[in-house]
């Protein structure tokens, strides 16, 4: 029971710490040093640092480096091309700006399910976001919520093929791909595009009936001459150029998922690599080879218009660095948190949530390990490093196929993990110089609101007919 209370303190610390901003980096150690020290194993300290912690968190560095490297480098292509800013603007022109909602969740769409990172894409889409809100007289305080609805539910975690890091992390556990149960997948992404829509345009008439505009904001962008000259330029970029890295992103990892590597025999890598399953890796390689296509391609593409190609690939290599050591951070802390006693406790009352239905515990197990770390990759980390294999087993048990685990795994990831501590709410809030109190209700509303619901239906249909 200390022990049990030991990690429940830690947990709440953590959470806390990180909504006051401390870095996960710094956090998840010293918190889990402290559940180590209040559980009694005080005399353990530094061989669980250097053999469990330091473990689990160079294991996770070596599972997914790649993924988080190509991602970020991909993003930071994608944006400095001016790629990202041409087909924003492609949809504004295409959509309308009387459909001003509708088109930034669109644009922000488009560009995550096409592999451009989270950040990227709120960074390049909110001046077009600005823009249209204030010439519909729509709130500003509803463009994060916009933004979060279409670059953090339904192309994060829904929609299959989409290269998020948190669609990729339970395929080495599950020996699944990116594709994993595509047609429960389409589903909850309509539901949340849906009702997500449905809530802001709601939100937006009932300001707009009150007499409430735009607002009184200081949105001029910021930026030298040159940088304005820049966005000019690359503004004009050929749709269908900008179009292409996306199309290869999804298209290249489809390729390799279902033609190239169930053609290929393994075989052969038995005698070099005995440790290697290559039924539980190929989706990550399918991934690695989609994303390194595209960012060669799109270099290749605009090769006589960057301005500073080499300074743009290390911003974009230099980028990933943060995201993956957070998580991997968080993975560590984790890997602590199940060597210590008491976590048998709370992991037999996870897996006996309900009895001979594995879904409904694993989907309870990954909202509350992303809220309480306000990361849906490493809330989905840690649950899968602790619980991955009893999941798996229980699955078999029950007759569930690994593809519905891996989907209701990563929609239930990005459920609460969007509570106010969230770094990457914090992150949105602050491009758009907005606060909690002025526009967290709206994010809450469709990052949790109809994510949630749309889990319970997947596991519904997942239950009655299996994945599909």
């Amino acid at each position: 029971m200390t022990s049990t209370l030991a990690i429940v303190v830690s947990l709440a610390l953590l959470m806390y710490l990180a909504y006051r901003g401390v870095t996960v980096l710094l956090l998840a150690p010293l918190m889990g040093a402290l559940a180590v020290v209040l559980s009694g194993d005080a005399a353990l300290l530094l061989p669980i640092y250097t053999g469990t912690f330091m473990t689990a968190l160079s294991g996770y560095v070596l599972q997914f480096l790649p993924i988080f490297l190509l991602g970020s480098l991909f993003g930071q292509l994608m944006a400095d091309s001016g790629a990202a800013n041409t087909l924003s603007r492609w949809i504004v022109a295409s959509v309308g700006e009387k459909h001003a909602i509708v088109t930034v969740v669109l644009a922000c769409a488009l560009l995550t399910y096409g592999g451009v990172s989270l950040f990227v894409v709120a960074f390049a889409i909110y001046p077009v976001a600005v823009d249209l809100f204030r010439a519909a007289r729509i709130p500003k305080r509803l463009i994060p919520a916009t933004i979060a609805l279409g670059a953090f539910t339904f192309t994060m975690t829904a929609l299959p093929g989409t290269p998020a890091i948190q669609n990729a992390i339970p395929i080495p556990y599950f020996g699944t791909n990116v594709f994993a149960a595509p047609g429960l997948g389409i589903i909850a992404a309509a539901i949340m595009f849906g009702g997500g829509t449905w809530w802001l345009r709601r939100r937006a008439a009932a300001a707009h009936a009150a007499g409430e505009g735009y607002g009184d904001h200081d949105d001029a962008r910021e930026g030298t001459p040159a940088e304005a000259e820049q966005d000019a330029r690359w503004s004009v970029m050929p749709v269908p150029l900008a179009l292409l890295p996306l199309l290869l992103v999804v298209g290249i990892n489809a390729l390799f998922t279902y033609v190239v590597f169930p053609a290929v025999d393994f075989s052969f890598l038995a005698q070099r690599f005995p440790d290697l399953a290559p039924q539980k890796i190929v989706g990550l390689w399918a991934l690695i080879i989609a994303l390194a296509t595209a960012c060669t391609a799109l270099v290749l593409l605009r090769l006589k218009h960057w301005s500073n190609l080499k300074n743009t690939i290390n911003q974009g290599v230099f980028g990933f660095m943060l995201p993956l050591f957070n998580t991997a951070s968080e993975v560590g802390y984790g890997a602590i948190i199940a060597g210590l006693a008491g976590f048998a406790i709370i992991r037999d009352a996870v897996l006996n949530v309900a009895p001979g239905n594995p879904l409904i515990s694993e989907a309870v197990a990954m909202n509350v390990l992303a809220g309480i770390t306000g990361s849906s990759s490493g809330g989905l980390s840690i649950a899968l490093q602790t619980l991955g294999q009893d999941y798996l087993r229980m699955a078999h048990e029950a007759g569930i196929s690994a593809e519905l685990m891996h989907r209701v795994a990563v929609m239930a990831a990005g459920g609460m993990d969007t509570l106010p501590h969230c770094g990457a709410i914090i992150t949105l809030l602050a491009i758009c110089k907005l606060t909690h109190r002025q526009s967290y209700g709206d994010i809450a509303a469709v990052t949790i609101l109809f994510p949630l619901p749309a889990l319970v239906l997947v596991i519904a249909l997942g239950t009655m007919f299996g994945g599909f």
